[in-house]
């Protein structure tokens, strides 16, 4: 039976990664003595290993496909498949920021100002290439961690780092004077793999439905009964991927029209609903949305 070796990475987009394939069908049962957790799927052998390097080992085939950031891929410049863009991060929905940020109280305000100074950052490479691209001299120092403690401490005239709110650039007093990288999670695979007919269906399998699972995070459905008299009322304050289902009730005075909206409206869109006529409103939670 042929198998697909799968990256998983380790740290801040673990949780969430487990958690999407968790919703996209897949159990994965992770032993915290083991780089490989089980999973109810005897056609995926799983591996969990640090972002920064799952470029790398997609690239030489140690795996068939991973799940990493487009920073790491951009960082290693690794000859590598994208196969998909997958919109989320740690703690959000939202693609992430590597900024250069500065001491709060500098007069630093652009990427000239920082001609001749020292940055550290734990992206190297793309940050030496982003400046050098634009004919600034700067040197990047690589940060093992703590990296907004560099500035405080004298060891680093501005910093590069990653950020989805800023606020924590923000409690170290610096301030964000440049975006270099929107970074987002994707779906990679090695160019051999990805030649292999049944691993690229496999691959493929993974995506749609991670996809539909992405999808179905910021969306619910909404049930409910409607009188026939007051039908296009309703129906004109839904907003729907294509159009509601209605269907028809014992009593034949009412229909049940059911559909898919954005979370985000739902607080707005209930109060309007119930003055357009329906009742019974329903709101529940998907898995996914293909």
């Amino acid at each position: 039976m042929s198998t697909l070796r799968l990256g998983i990475p380790k740290g801040s987009l673990q949780k969430a990664t487990l958690h999407l394939f968790e919703k996209s069908g897949w159990k994965i049962n992770v032993n915290e003595r083991s780089y490989f957790p089980d999973i109810d799927d005897p056609t995926i052998e799983l591996s969990i290993c640090r972002a920064q390097e799952m470029s790398i080992y997609v690239e030489k085939g140690t795996l068939d496909a991973g799940l990493t950031g487009k920073d790491w891929v951009l960082e290693n410049q690794s000859d590598v498949v994208v196969v998909d863009d997958l919109v989320y991060s740690k703690v959000s929905a939202n693609p992430a920021r590597w900024v250069l940020a500065v001491p709060a109280s500098s007069e630093m305000k652009g990427l000239e100002d920082l001609r001749g100074k020292k940055i550290a950052t734990e992206l190297v490479n793309f940050t030496k290439r982003y400046f050098q691209e634009r004919g600034i001299e700067v040197e990047v120092s690589f940060s093992w961690g703590a990296t907004e403690a560099k500035v405080v401490s004298g060891l680093a005239d501005a910093i590069v780092e990653v950020t989805e709110t800023g606020s924590t650039i923000r409690a170290h007093g610096l301030k964000i004077i440049h975006e270099l990288l929107y970074t987002n999670t994707q779906l990679i695979a090695n160019k051999v793999s990805w030649e292999d007919p049944w691993k690229r269906w496999k691959i493929g399998q993974i995506s749609l439905l991670l996809k539909g699972a992405l999808r179905a995070e910021n969306m619910v459905g909404l049930k409910m009964n409607v009188p026939k008299g007051r039908l296009l009322g309703v129906v004109k304050q839904l907003p729907s991927l294509n159009a509601p289902t209605i269907s028809s009730l014992y009593d034949e005075n009412w229909v049940s029209v059911e559909t898919v909206v954005d979370k985000k409206l739902v607080r707005d869109l209930i109060p309007r609903l119930i003055e357009a006529g329906a009742e019974g409103i329903i709101e529940y939670s998907l898995n996914k949305v293909i």
